[in-house]
């Protein structure tokens, strides 16, 4: 990540939290045959193409002042999450726009919806770039696309991926909106006004990706996939969990205590996609926060020994028993027995 100011140019270090660049078999991408659902992708589509946020990411008055009243931590924190906001926004435009040019001979109907969701994005990614230029910074998105590391999925992996990341986006940005609502004497940004809207996008573009998926049955029907969704709805709750943790004065600024948030949108999260999944992670048992705590609680650490002034050596040593811990708690999590989703309904409050 790029970041540049009137002084100087600073790369940020890539870690393996950091928001990532995906890419794909395009070709298997377009042989995959979804006209058995043709009524649902058409029905996706001509949401998209109804494009309700046209008018919605329009800079108001409130953002013409200075904002040299935030102490410079909570401004520090403020930026760095709009940064990894930024970059995430436009790692899914350029996977999507991608998969929208590859897909266009093959499969006109989902290289459209590709394309609406590319924008989409897009105009996110711009939205948050513009508030990271009100304190003086610039996300280089160009040297983004250009420099950065990007990861193969298949495709169902992409599905797997992509509808978490747009579901849990969904759940993150309301649950903030409604939050400052009700307290909007924590609304130390006017871009948290647009979130309600915003994260509407998220969602349409998760349906897609359900669509996909219940289009693909054969990512779904068998204990392989079960143990894949598994392993997917991990990942993506560790890595939030983990990410907040570290940012927790962030969320502090805001009035919301982050665990406490980071639960309601794991909770929300693994209900919605029990709805496509084959089974959902049992994070109602009471080992499930305690050791994604004990996780976040050892990534601190690490984080303060590479802060350290130990030499290079001794911090990979320092780490290693740390790094032991958070494996396995991790594989403590992934072993807890999952909620198959036929019978998840009744389980969630």
């Amino acid at each position: 990540m790029q970041i540049t100011t009137q002084q100087s140019q600073n790369t940020a270090k890539e870690t393996l939290l950091t928001p990532r660049f995906y890419t794909t078999d395009f070709q298997a991408m377009a042989e995959l045959d979804i006209s058995q659902n043709h009524n649902e992708f058409q029905a996706l589509l001509k949401e998209f193409r109804a494009d309700y946020n046209k008018k919605h990411f329009i800079r108001d008055e409130e953002f013409e002042q200075t904002w040299q009243s935030l102490d410079s931590k909570t401004k520090a924190l403020f930026v760095e999450f709009l940064e990894r906001s930024c970059t995430a926004e436009f790692s899914g435009f350029l996977l999507y726009k991608e998969l929208s040019r590859r897909l266009q001979q093959n499969n006109p109907v989902m290289a459209e919806c590709f394309l609406l969701m590319s924008r989409d994005e897009a105009r996110h990614a711009g939205f948050l770039n513009k508030a990271i230029g009100d304190f003086n910074l610039s996300l280089d998105l160009g040297f983004l696309t250009k420099s950065r590391k990007y990861t193969f999925f298949s495709p169902k992996f992409i599905f797997y991926a992509t509808y978490l990341s747009e579901k849990i986006g969904y759940w993150r940005y309301i649950t903030i909106y409604r939050h400052l609502e009700k307290h909007p004497e924590h609304r130390i940004y006017p871009i948290f006004k647009f979130f309600e809207n915003w994260c509407q996008d998220e969602n349409r573009h998760g349906d897609f990706f359900a669509a996909l998926l219940r289009s693909q049955p054969q990512f779904l029907n068998d204990l392989q996939a079960k143990l894949w969704c598994r392993f997917f709805l991990l990942s993506v709750f560790a890595t939030m969990y983990l990410n907040d943790f570290q940012r927790s004065d962030f969320y502090k600024s805001i009035g919301l205590d982050a665990r406490q948030y980071d639960i309601q949108v794991i909770r929300k999260t693994n209900e919605s996609a029990s709805r496509i999944f084959p089974v959902a992670l049992n994070v109602d048992k009471s080992e499930f926060f305690q050791h994604l705590d004990k996780c976040a609680s050892d990534n601190r650490k690490l984080i303060e020994i590479d802060n350290s002034q130990k030499n290079s050596l001794v911090k990979n040593l320092s780490k290693l028993p740390l790094y032991g811990r958070i494996g396995l708690n991790l594989i403590k999590l992934y072993l807890m027995k999952p909620i198959e989703s036929a019978s998840v309904s009744s389980t969630f409050k």
